[in-house]
């Protein structure tokens, strides 16, 4: 890992500390922003019944008490899709108040993983092009993540 991977991730940890301690009651999540050789995103499509349903959302799930978000990702990201992750670095955190859910999105860029996606949960999932993100409805704590992607995509360039 760079010495600035290594700036980043710890400057990344402080900063999810820091959002923890101001919102207590947060649900912490661990994201995956998973791109493929295509440059392609995987997106998962929330069920009716769940929290912000009929949605498409970034996969990955609820940390564990004291577990690594960087150990959640991997084990969210294998429960649900079946997939491991390989090569994953910080792309940034939201927090944000649904009103009846508060939630810290811890979200990383998976670009390198083993294994074939298939729902091992039954939610529906499908590989999207980068730049047609803009076409689909997801939660409104995921727009600073669109964002992140955009800024992301374009350095790339």
């Amino acid at each position: 890992m760079t010495h600035a991977l290594v700036a980043q991730v710890r400057n990344t940890s402080s900063a999810t500390e820091s959002s923890l301690n101001d919102m207590k009651k947060a649900v912490h999540v661990a994201v995956g922003v998973v791109v493929n050789a295509q440059q392609e995103v995987l997106l998962s499509f929330r069920d009716a019944h769940q929290h912000q349903g009929n949605l498409w959302e970034f996969p990955g799930g609820k940390c564990e008490a004291n577990e690594r978000v960087e150990d959640a990702l991997a084990r969210e990201l294998m429960e649900e899709l079946n997939i491991q992750v390989a090569q994953a670095e910080p792309l940034c955190n939201v927090a944000h108040d649904y009103g009846d859910k508060q939630v810290l999105l811890d979200v990383w860029w998976v670009d390198k993983f083993t294994g074939v996606p298939k729902s091992n949960e039954g939610q529906r999932w499908r590989w999207v092009p980068l730049q047609t993100l803009g076409a689909y409805q997801f939660p409104a704590a995921n727009e600073p993540i669109l964002v992140a992607i955009r800024e992301r995509v374009a350095l790339i360039r």
